[in-house]
């Protein structure tokens, strides 16, 4: 698990990396804690989990990001000066600004993570090597204009993971949106 000291703990995804249907695969669900978990599976055509790894080495304008979501995704405000291009995004940090149809758009700041660090390694390099995980995304995410940190830089809002399953088709998309934390018992 994530050793440095965050504001909260990282909340157990592994139910992630087993393919079979969940409890819930797309919807919205307020959870016993107050914070509100945002499920969606998107099945991307054509699309590899080794394509969505990628993507975060290789967007770094608005019209970049609103190739993943013309209407969500409404303007990237650039990666952290302390990112440098290169394989890895790990560690990374963004601002953009984002919206949802009925929320008016909103600042954000997204750290990513190494998912090795938040998923029991053996687990996930077992669903790798099954074939149940072709590609996990993590952030831990902040929302407005003062986003709060913790200690070590961490937004404490929420947190994002993306893992993606190649099929014959491209692959599945299920993401997770846990928001809410920093106000959540």
């Amino acid at each position: 698990m994530d050793t440095a000291v965050n504001a909260r703990a990282w909340l157990d995804h592994h139910d992630l990396l087993d393919p079979a249907p969940m409890h819930l695969e797309t919807g919205m669900q307020r959870r016993e804690d107050g914070t509100l978990l945002v499920a969606v599976r998107t099945d991307l055509h054509g699309c590899k989990g080794r394509m969505l790894d990628w993507w975060f080495t290789f967007f770094e304008t608005t019209q970049h990001i609103r190739w993943w979501h013309p209407v969500d995704h409404v303007e990237h405000r650039g990666w952290a000066a302390a990112w440098q291009r290169g394989p890895s995004y790990h560690r990374a940090s963004i601002h953009a600004v984002e919206a949802l149809p009925d929320i008016p758009p909103v600042a954000a700041r997204l750290k990513f993570h190494d998912p090795r660090t938040l998923l029991v390694p053996e687990r996930l390099q077992a669903a790798q090597d099954a074939g149940d995980v072709s590609a996990v995304i993590a952030a831990r995410i902040g929302f407005g204009d003062h986003v709060r940190l913790d200690a070590n830089g961490e937004p404490c809002d929420g947190q994002m993971l993306h893992v993606a399953r190649d099929t014959p088709f491209g692959c599945v998309l299920r993401s997770r949106f846990v928001l809410g934390l920093d106000s959540a018992d």
